[in-house]
């Protein structure tokens, strides 16, 4: 039978049919939300089982955040739907690169992703930032390297890029690193899901 409900009660009996599949299953408290808000976006609950967080990843996100940290992330979908009302009242904004100009022309003169001019683009930003990467693997290579290089020191990394190529291989660098991730392992992941979690952080401010 079909109710008629206010998008409120949409999203809240969501959560709670969420939470009811999820059983007896237990979810770490501080990762809760942001593993129910992964499933809330896309219906698939392997994400109770594929998402990594470092420790306190969560909390470190929710520091940043409260700092006034930026957001970068490597599509416009992603930045189109990350609460930017929520964050703008913290300081911060969100920032996407892949479809400026120099970052186009940069990336063709040196037969390389636009993806991974971006993330050298957002190196030089004067803040620290979250990068929320949903889409390209070579944006989480770009990331990595950047880091050995001493260029980059992001607040956390959102590494849920989906698609074939490299997509596991890049996630596992990350995962590899000491600085503060939140990574799904496997293929699936998702501009969506980039978002969901950013948002995910940004709602535990408001609680």
């Amino acid at each position: 039978m079909l109710k008629d409900l206010k998008p409120m009660e949409i999203e809240a009996r969501s959560f709670e049919i969420i939470t009811e599949l999820l059983g007896s299953r237990k979810l770490d408290p501080e990762n809760e939300l942001v593993i129910k808000r992964a499933i809330h976006t896309t219906a698939d609950f392997d994400y109770a089982d594929n998402l990594v967080f470092s420790p306190h990843a969560v909390k470190t996100g929710i520091e940043a955040l409260k700092s006034g940290c930026d957001i970068v992330t490597d599509t416009q979908m992603a930045k189109a739907g990350i609460n930017k009302t929520i964050l703008a009242s913290l300081g911060g904004e969100v920032h996407c690169f892949m479809a400026d100009p120099d970052v186009a022309a940069e990336a063709k003169s040196r037969g390389v992703t636009r993806a991974l001019v971006s993330m050298e683009k957002a190196a030089a930003l004067p803040k620290p930032c979250i990068f929320a990467i949903g889409n390209a693997p070579t944006a989480l290579i770009s990331l990595e390297h950047l880091m050995e290089e001493g260029k980059l020191s992001p607040a956390l990394i959102i590494g849920v890029p989906v698609g074939f190529v490299n997509v596991e291989a890049a996630k596992e660098l990350i995962l590899q690193t000491k600085i503060p991730h939140i990574v799904n392992r496997g293929r699936r992941g998702g501009s969506n899901v980039a978002a969901a979690i950013c948002n995910a952080i940004l709602y535990e401010l408001g609680r």
